[in-house]
């Protein structure tokens, strides 16, 4: 595998390509840019398959790089000082990242899920929808049993937590499964006017009807189901409606 590594500090970049110099022998690093420009024109040159991308650099984002590149045959993780608003863009979007300083463990479980990917395509459409979300965060990539899908935030009605699966109940009634936990869903879906009710439910306040008064509460979802409000999230929900 043919990887660079982008970013405008030459620490980082220095401590990343040892790291996956020491962990991977199949790993051939072919160069290393310090930024949006320099960065483009090593990709265009050295054609590689994997990129480790800096979220923020002095001459733009990773994002502006992505934007400008042929995608069609790469696979990027990003690698953040910081997680702020484009790190929630990459969550949304499904793609991985990496926090700096770059620990062992986390780079082998993001080289692994590389790895394990079958297809370029959904890749692709993973970084299409990433670019998509960067200004404003409109879907979110669910990775199900088929595959990955793109929902629309605005169709979600609620997610409920089974065992360590997660399933989204959309308004026109299709249920999607996802190997992942409520509470993953949780930090991501907060910002974008859903609530945590109970501990095994999310909801989106949207398609909230009616809040029935009680020791935690009732509401009742514009598809007609009835939910408990959990007595230690009452106070916290009132407030997010108020």
């Amino acid at each position: 595998m043919r990887a660079i590594v982008v970013d405008d500090e030459p620490g980082a970049r220095s401590a990343l390509i040892n790291l996956l110099t020491n962990l991977f022998e199949d790993i051939k690093i072919v160069g290393e840019a310090d930024g949006v420009d320099s960065g483009k024109k090593l990709i265009a040159e050295k054609k590689p398959d994997l990129l480790f991308l800096d979220v923020q650099m002095q001459d733009g984002t990773g994002f502006d790089l992505l934007a400008g590149i042929d995608r069609s045959n790469l696979q990027v993780i990003f690698v953040s000082a910081h997680d702020h608003f484009a790190i929630t863009a990459i969550k949304f979007s499904a793609v991985d990242y990496l926090v700096k300083p770059v620990e062992p463990i986390e780079l082998q479980k993001a080289i692994e899920k590389i790895r394990q990917q079958k297809s370029l395509t959904e890749v692709q459409k993973k970084l299409d929808l990433l670019l998509s979300n960067v200004n404003k965060i409109e879907k979110i990539a669910l990775p199900s049993l088929n595959g990955i899908e793109f929902v629309k935030l605005n169709d979600i009605v609620r997610c409920e937590a089974e065992s360590n699966y997660t399933v989204f109940y959309l308004i026109n009634g299709e249920k999607i499964v996802v190997s992942k936990t409520l509470k993953e869903y949780e930090d991501i879906l907060s910002r974008n006017n859903f609530f945590r009710i109970h501990k095994s439910v999310i909801i989106n306040i949207k398609y909230l009807k009616k809040y029935i008064k009680g020791d935690g509460g009732t509401v009742i979802m514009e598809d007609g189901t009835e939910l408990a409000v959990s007595r230690r999230r009452k106070d916290g929900f009132l407030d997010a409606l108020s």
